[in-house]
């Protein structure tokens, strides 16, 4: 186990492997600030994903730095949405989707995916197995974040299956802190959905 991290970061330099740690540690935070809806959420993830966007792009690897991209503009974006005084005081509640919003949803998620192939298109990459469940992965992140944006709980059902899907592809890829951090972003995301659903409980029952 030691080795499959290690032997990944063997030609690796330095600087590579501090920036990734960063990623790790504030994807993390990002992740665990997110369960408490805490607004941290959004100034620690706008750290990891812009050099995760550095990063992915470095390795060739498109689809992931497209949505560490949008990571970090839906970032600054839910940063807005979340301190914006809903009515005189009341800041942004945690909600279901509704229809409108779940057709928004399915329409990002079949547009992410028909955008990334088209971006392998035009840079004349290949298309591996890999790169296939990458993609799709994006499109079900790429909605995901939209829904936080949002507070809908539903953004935590997305995140836990993208993270089952990529957790095994960057051990694959031999990206083993990568692997690990989307392994406890899966522990923490069903934590997270646990917890919002309690808090959409209790406000369900003050209705």
């Amino acid at each position: 186990m030691i080795d499959f991290f290690l032997n990944a970061y063997s030609n690796v330099s330095m600087t590579h492997i501090v920036l990734e740690f960063i990623v790790f540690v504030f994807g993390i935070l990002s992740v665990w600030y997110a369960r408490q809806e805490n607004i941290w959420v959004y100034p620690t993830g706008l750290i990891a994903t812009i050099i995760s966007t550095y990063l992915l792009y470095n390795a060739g690897y498109l689809g992931d730095m497209m949505i560490n991209g949008y990571f970090s503009i839906m970032s600054i974006y839910g940063w807005y949405k979340w301190t914006r005084k809903v009515k005189d005081s009341d800041t942004m509640p945690i909600t279901r989707t509704n229809s409108k919003e779940k057709l928004i949803g399915i329409v990002l998620f079949f547009a992410t995916i028909f955008v990334v192939f088209e971006i392998y298109y035009l840079f004349d990459y290949e298309i591996n197995t890999d790169n296939y469940i990458d993609i799709i992965a994006s499109g079900i992140f790429f909605t995901g974040m939209w829904y936080m944006a949002n507070k809908k709980i539903e953004n935590w059902t997305l995140w836990i299956i993208g993270d089952l899907i990529v957790t095994p592809l960057y051990a694959y890829r031999g990206l083993g802190m990568l692997s690990l951090q989307y392994l406890i972003f899966t522990i923490l995301a069903v934590s997270a959905y646990l917890e919002w659903r309690k808090i959409l409980r209790k406000s369900d029952l003050q209705l």
